[in-house]
């Protein structure tokens, strides 16, 4: 692979800005399942305002078009999200923002009116077709809020992009598993109802033992399930049109062949070495989005209050993962490699 710095820089940073800090409690999630060990969601790690300050100043200035803030957690809850909005504006870079959809104060308007006009994508954690299914999964969500939060953040999106403001997509962000696999298809009609862009996601990273039997790539059987829920869901996607006449994306949404739990697709990419790059509320480096006690397998990059973030990402000890990385085993059944090269 070709040397990285400024005339390949990455397209994204995600700053892990509050990974500790969340008001759910998803079954799935490494820091505040139920499952995962009081050690960890005892931790309320929080990104200094200061590293994203310091690495947007350095790598600003080369395409760098998006930022996401931490996608664990609730990034609505960081004390300095105002900033963060600040930062965009001043360096002209768009927010990619993940949330769990719960909109706490101002609500779903009041943020819409702030974050809309920034940003280039809002995906919005959506894990159930039903009441029953969607709040036993994400726990402490409430279903009829969480649809009136989702019309109310696309009414004011829409109301932005008819007075001549850029387009902001908005997403359902799913975690494939065998609690919700059967309703896929159900929830890709339910976006298309609401007005939603895309629906996206990705197969369960099983963080935990009581999770292993929602993994839809343990056994023949479950990638069949799977496989299905995909065909129906593509379905969906050919009978049903959004209110603008347009097919709704699915990401990441495709059948499996047999032994996917050792490969997730044969001849998959990842999507992120050598285009995006992440930083931990440390100011570590991190190679991708993998669990965190996962991705630090991959290696120890050094922190940006340190070495600074190009010195990092033109390294020597990152270019020989972007080169190697499809015989590291962590990579070889990551969730997150894709059948195709990336276009966006």
């Amino acid at each position: 692979m070709q040397g990285i710095s400024e005339k390949n820089p990455p397209w994204r940073i995600t700053f892990d800005t509050n990974p500790g800090l969340c008001n759910l409690h998803c079954v799935m999630c490494e820091e505040h399942s139920e499952f995962a060990p009081k050690t960890k969601t005892g931790q309320n790690r929080i990104m200094p305002f200061e590293i994203i300050e310091t690495v947007l100043a350095e790598a600003a200035s080369f395409s760098l078009k998006e930022i996401i803030p931490s996608t664990m957690g609730e990034p609505l809850l960081y004390k300095d999200f105002g900033k963060i909005l600040e930062l965009c504006k001043s360096y002209n870079i768009k927010l990619n923002l993940t949330t769990n959809g719960t909109f706490p104060r101002p609500g779903a308007k009041g943020w819409a009116e702030m974050i809309v006009p920034l940003a280039s994508d809002v995906k919005i954690s959506w894990n159930g077709a039903v009441k029953e299914t969607y709040e036993a999964i994400m726990k402490g969500s409430v279903w009829e809020t969480s649809l009136q939060n989702v019309k109310d953040f696309i009414a004011v999106r829409n109301d932005f992009f008819n007075s001549g403001g850029d387009y902001c997509r908005v997403t359902f962000q799913l975690t494939f598993m065998e609690k919700n696999t059967a309703e896929l298809a159900d929830m890709v009609k339910l976006a298309i109802d609401l007005g939603v862009d895309r629906v996206k996601g990705h197969h369960l990273w099983v963080n935990f033992a009581e999770m292993q039997d929602d993994n839809m790539r343990r056994n023949p059987d479950s990638v069949k399930r799977w496989n299905s829920a995909v065909i129906k869901a593509l379905e969906a996607v050919d009978k049903y049109r959004l209110a603008n006449g347009n097919k709704i994306l699915l990401e990441n949404i495709f059948e499996l062949k047999p032994g996917a739990d050792a490969n997730l697709a044969e001849n998959s990419v990842c999507p992120f070495l050598g285009q995006e790059a992440w930083i931990n509320t440390k100011g570590e480096f991190a190679p991708c989005c993998a669990p965190d006690e996962l991705r630090r397998t991959l290696g120890d990059f050094g922190c940006v209050n340190e070495k600074g973030f190009f010195e990092i990402w033109n390294s020597k000890e990152y270019m020989e993962l972007c080169e190697n990385y499809k015989n590291i085993d962590l990579c070889k059944k990551c969730n997150m490699r894709k059948p195709y090269e990336r276009k966006d």
